[in-house]
């Protein structure tokens, strides 16, 4: 007589009708919480240039928790309530100051904790830990607020206009600075935040550290590494950006700046600087395999 061993078969995709149905109020409750933000995202900060790659981080972050389905399945015990009561508590106290205040910011950053909590709850800390770089991935969706932007932006500004003009009058074009606005012959040309390199720097930053964890792992040093890299990439591009919006000024006029090629510009010093991470990261390989933990699994 044989006996026959069947093991249950771990689901690729989470069956969503029937966690709502099984967990309504949390379900209701997790609406109430995320509309209102989405709402308010959509008609703020993902409207502007900065924030773009806003609805593209949490898409993809959403597929990043997703595809790991079967390993939350696998590993999913009970949480500890202590621990999610008190996530909760502090994650809705922030939640309600940021949204009667309008902080959309420290808003999304308290729902994105609310997440938190009741992944710690339904499926514990072995999870939590699982899935640490899609949380964290999922943080490029909290705006930056508007007191940091004014903080970084002027100084990221002054250096791209002080370089820019350096490297030109080393070339004798006839250039010359005062703050932020560039001189060039009869023109005059500001310097603004797009062409400092912030709006490219945060969505180089997710979409590189995306790109890292897809092929390579989640290593949290190498993805760190990467990350700094990142900053001076964007900063240079963004130098090399403005310099040509300078020299075509020059030569074909402001009306030819302006127009069309501004964006185009735009659009290729980013691409420019995204292949640049990728190549960057073809030459790290030997370093990256150094840094990867010895018997980790990816």
């Amino acid at each position: 007589m044989t006996s026959e061993v069947r093991l249950a078969a771990v689901p690729v995709w989470p069956d969503w009708r029937g966690f709502v149905r099984g967990h309504w109020p949390l379900a209701a409750g997790l609406a109430a919480l995320a509309l209102p933000t989405l709402f308010s995202l959509a008609n703020g900060p993902w409207q502007e240039e900065s924030g773009v790659h806003g609805v593209i981080v949490l898409v993809t972050g959403l597929w990043l928790v997703v595809r790991r389905w079967g390993d939350i399945v696998a590993r999913a015990r009970p949480g500890n309530p202590i621990v999610t009561g008190a996530l909760m508590l502090l994650a809705l106290l922030f939640y309600v100051a940021g949204r009667a205040f309008e902080f959309i910011s420290v808003e999304t950053a308290a729902l994105l904790l609310v997440m938190v909590a009741v992944i710690q709850q339904y499926w514990g800390f072995a999870v939590l830990r699982l899935l640490w770089f899609p949380i964290f991935y999922l943080g490029f969706v909290i705006p930056l607020p508007g007191w940091f932007l004014d903080q970084i932006t002027l100084p990221l500004k002054e250096f791209v206009s002080q370089l820019v003009t350096d490297s030109l009058v080393g070339l004798d074009y006839p250039i010359a600075r005062m703050g932020v606005t560039l001189y060039v012959g009869a023109y005059q040309l500001l310097v603004e935040d797009a062409c400092a390199g912030l709006n490219s720097l945060v969505s180089l930053s997710a979409i590189g550290l995306f790109y890292v964890y897809l092929l390579r792992g989640s290593n949290p040093a190498y993805s760190m590494l990467l990350l700094g890299m990142v900053i001076p990439i964007a900063i240079i591009a963004n130098c090399v950006r403005v310099a040509a919006l300078v020299l075509i000024t020059h030569h074909l006029g402001n009306a030819w700046a302006q127009g069309y090629l501004h964006n185009f510009a735009g659009m290729v010093t980013f691409v420019s600087a995204l292949l640049l991470i990728f190549v960057l990261d073809w030459v790290l390989t030997p370093l990256r395999s150094r840094l990867e933990p010895k018997g980790t699994p990816a």
